[in-house]
């Protein structure tokens, strides 16, 4: 049984192939988008319980991708952990401003990624139940 399930916004089909293969060996299930408007529409069918989310989309962005998800009350709560090449200090207080949850910058270590999903995950969870 699946741990979880995962939504991977990014317009890298390479990211997107590598990092769903990993995620599926963690018995974690795995959807896509290669952009923002197509990962707002997957979202409204099947409410992941988290989302990796690249900032340098087509069409609409990373940081407006997750700004409207945090503004919906059906939304606000699943974790948004971003993974971006966007380095710099303000791009990443750009990105907590906009709500993300977590900050990872690529390249980035596989490993740490996950444990940072797993996190994300847990503390999502400790929330549902309210053992805060």
């Amino acid at each position: 049984m699946a741990k979880g399930q995962i939504l991977l916004i990014d317009d890298d089909l390479g990211i997107l192939e590598t990092l769903e293969r990993r995620l599926t060996s963690k018995e974690l299930k795995v959807i896509t988008a290669p952009t923002g408007e197509t990962a707002l529409k997957k979202i409204q069918k099947l409410r992941p319980d988290l989302i990796i989310l690249d900032l340098i989309l087509p069409g609409m962005d990373g940081y407006e991708v997750c700004r409207r998800l945090k503004k919906n009350r059906r939304y606000r709560d699943i974790p948004i952990v971003m993974l971006t090449v966007k380095d710099q200090t303000e791009d990443k207080l750009l990105g907590i401003e906009a709500g993300a949850d977590a900050y990872v910058t690529k390249p980035y270590i596989t490993d740490e990624l996950l444990r940072e999903v797993e996190r994300q995950l847990f503390l999502a969870r400790r929330r549902c139940t309210g053992k805060e």
